[in-house]
């Protein structure tokens, strides 16, 4: 990807052009453009064929991704992913453990953090608790996403930290459930359905409307980029959200556990 990244940029620059003057000539986003130079997005055979017309390089890029190795998920870093997420349109997003990153406060997102294993030091800590933080500036941007979740309920229940890290976490959550662009549904422990139990994931829309996948696991994350398997995950999310309270029940659920104690 990186190679075929490397290629676009050099014929490109033989062709006279920067980033944005590809992007507008060839009526796509900026993002994609500088994505794809850098290995970020995947180069689909017809956006491949399209930059081979219009810079004249007989088939090369086309001939690359037909090259490709045939393996759908490849491991990620963390700064790729939230890349994306700082431009995505879209963001739907099933957590079972805690609560999602883009939603948690200062103290509880601290606690998560120091249970690392192997922990960090203390400046490692402070750095990776900064970088959790500024992601939230998404919220509250003049043009959000649509940022849509469903948390299992025992993430609610853990005590992370101290009972007060606790109820003020769930305030934000309940806070949170008033801005426009947010929607947030609990899975209830009761509930005899579960399309969630595999694990935690993300579906991303892009600005030019390409859906992506994100997983984590115990020992690193990685994209999905084939639409055959987004598609699975996100009918594993429609799912999810069928199952889930709907997001007023949900803030009846915050409201009952802030006062239960």
């Amino acid at each position: 990807m990186k190679m075929l990244g490397r290629q676009l940029a050099a014929a490109r620059r033989a062709k006279g052009l920067s980033q944005p003057g590809l992007a507008a000539a060839l009526n796509i986003h900026e993002e994609t453009v500088a994505s794809i130079e850098q290995g970020r997005r995947v180069l689909k055979l017809d956006m491949a064929e399209l930059f081979d017309e219009f810079l004249e390089t007989k088939g090369m890029l086309a001939a690359g991704v037909a090259n490709l190795p045939e393996v759908d998920q490849f491991p990620l870093w963390a700064e790729e992913y939230m890349d994306q997420e700082k431009v995505a349109i879209s963001l739907s997003w099933y957590d079972n453990a805690v609560i999602p990153g883009l939603l948690q406060s200062e103290p509880y997102a601290r606690a998560v953090l120091r249970n690392r294993v192997p922990a960090y030091e203390d400046e490692e800590l402070e750095k990776a608790l900064r970088l959790r933080l500024d992601r939230q500036e998404i919220l509250h941007r003049k043009n959000p996403p649509t940022l849509s979740f469903v948390v299992w309920e025992p993430a609610l229940l853990l005590q992370i930290g101290t009972e007060e890290i606790r109820r003020e976490q769930l305030q934000l959550l309940r806070e949170m459930l008033e801005l426009p662009c947010v929607s947030l549904q609990v899975l209830t422990l009761d509930s005899p359905l579960h399309a969630g139990l595999n694990g935690p994931f993300t579906l991303i829309e892009t600005p030019d409307h390409q859906h992506l996948a994100y997983t984590e696991s115990q020992r690193g994350s990685q994209w999905v980029s084939d639409p055959e398997e987004v598609s699975i995950l996100a009918r594993k999310y429609a799912m999810l959200r069928t199952q889930a309270l709907n997001t007023e029940y949900t803030k009846g659920l915050l409201d009952s556990l802030l006062g239960e104690r």
